[in-house]
């Protein structure tokens, strides 16, 4: 049964969905030696769990490494290890609701209204120089640069050095896949060092000079004399811009090279702009972005009669739930029209994502525009997948318009 479930094999990458169909199959808890896990492979469960306070994405709010029967990540890692453990995505309570509270009162649906025309706007000139030069790497020129420019024009960082975010990005996003190599630990705390120093000088000019950001907003906010501490600042601005653009940079790129392998879809598409809100919901769905969530059992679980003991991990795939039958009519079908979509491509419960409307409003955005303004775009060479499962991208998308 786990031969399928190979998430270092490139075919696998490619198309992970027919061994996902073979786990939800085969039982809904799945013991996989190679991490360590549990996969948990239906739609039932992985929303369920989500919710489920009996786990949690750290142990350390209740439990030591050893108590818990995990060894402490290295010492040469404590750069990532304090910037990835003090982002709300990795904390549990009391932190957690006490960072997202603040965080949320500079990160209201308000803002995201605001932003709108700036999204509108950066979107419509990345179409309009993509057309005027015929095409190119779609991915490249305008799936990554809007995101970026929209989280970095919400934190206030200079058009100089917008450059710099997507490479650090890239490199500490590294380390979510599953054992990442030495290599890939040594890249992400570099960039760990280096995204915290520069934001550290960015907090520090706000703290003298606050302008309309969001680093000034999170400055200033406070709740009953709660603040956030510096460290918490960085690791906020450090998680908007990498959780801010993975899944919009790779839907946006995903979900054109599904709409290109599903010609009657897309005609009915262009012929129909009104479709847009629920297709890009269907390409969320299709084909998740993240294929995988990690959770900590903090409590024992029991799973179809299966008892997962706490200190166990398991991971939720949520590629496979997004095509689970059992919730989705004809899940493997691409349905731009279809209304009943329940997907949790953003995630479900207290981590549910902060940032899914203003992903939602940059989808809309840049495929509204490509739609409007290159009505024949098309696929021009097959493209190839990045080496990563749990991040799902492509390396490139070639088109011409």
């Amino acid at each position: 049964m786990h031969v399928s479930f190979d998430p270092w094999s490139p075919a696998f990458v490619a198309d992970p969905y027919p061994a996902y169909a073979a786990l939800r199959a085969a039982g809904r808890a799945h013991w996989f030696e190679p991490t360590g896990q549990w996969l948990i492979p239906h739609h039932s469960d992985v929303s369920a769990l989500l919710r489920d306070r009996r786990l949690g994405r750290t142990y350390l709010h209740r439990f030591s490494h050893e108590e818990f029967g995990r060894t402490p990540p290295p010492a040469a890692h404590e750069p990532f290890t304090t910037l990835n453990g003090q982002g709300i995505l990795d904390l549990e309570a009391p932190d957690h609701p006490r960072i997202r509270r603040l965080i949320s009162k500079a990160f209201t649906p308000r803002t995201v209204e605001n932003l709108a025309p700036t999204v509108r706007r950066l979107a419509a000139g990345l179409v309009d120089a993509f057309v005027a030069q015929g095409g190119g790497d779609l991915l490249a020129e305008i799936a990554e640069p809007l995101p970026v420019a929209v989280i970095a024009e919400m934190l206030g960082v200079p058009e100089a050095d917008r450059g710099l975010l997507r490479p650090w990005s890239a490199a500490i996003c590294g380390m979510f896949e599953l054992n990442p190599s030495p290599e890939t630990a040594e890249a992400a705390v570099r960039a760990s060092l280096d995204f915290s120093a520069y934001l550290r000088g960015l907090i520090a000019e706000r703290r003298t000079d606050p302008g309309d950001d969001l680093i000034s907003a999170l400055i200033a906010a406070h709740d009953e004399g709660e603040r956030l501490t510096e460290q918490e600042m960085i690791s906020t601005c450090v998680l908007l811009l990498n959780a801010g653009h993975e899944a919009t940079v790779n839907t946006t790129a995903g979900g054109w090279r599904t709409l290109f392998r599903h010609p009657e879809q897309l005609a009915a598409l262009r012929a129909d702009p009104a479709l847009l809100p629920t297709a890009i919901e269907e390409l969320l769905r299709y084909d998740t972005p993240l294929q995988m969530f990690e959770r900590w059992v903090l409590d024992d679980i029991e799973i179809d009669g299966q008892v997962i003991r706490r200190g166990a991990e398991v991971a939720l795939l949520f590629g496979s739930a997004n095509r689970d039958p059992e919730r989705f009519a004809h899940p493997d079908a691409l349905d731009l029209s279809r209304t009943d979509n329940p997907h949790i491509t953003f995630g479900a419960g207290i981590h549910f994502c902060l940032g899914a409307p203003l992903a939602r409003l940059e989808l809309a955005a840049s495929f509204g525009e490509l739609l409007r303004k290159a009505p024949a775009l098309r696929m021009t060479a097959e493209p190839e997948w990045q080496p990563g499962y749990v991040i799902r991208g492509l390396k490139e998308l070639r088109v011409e318009v």
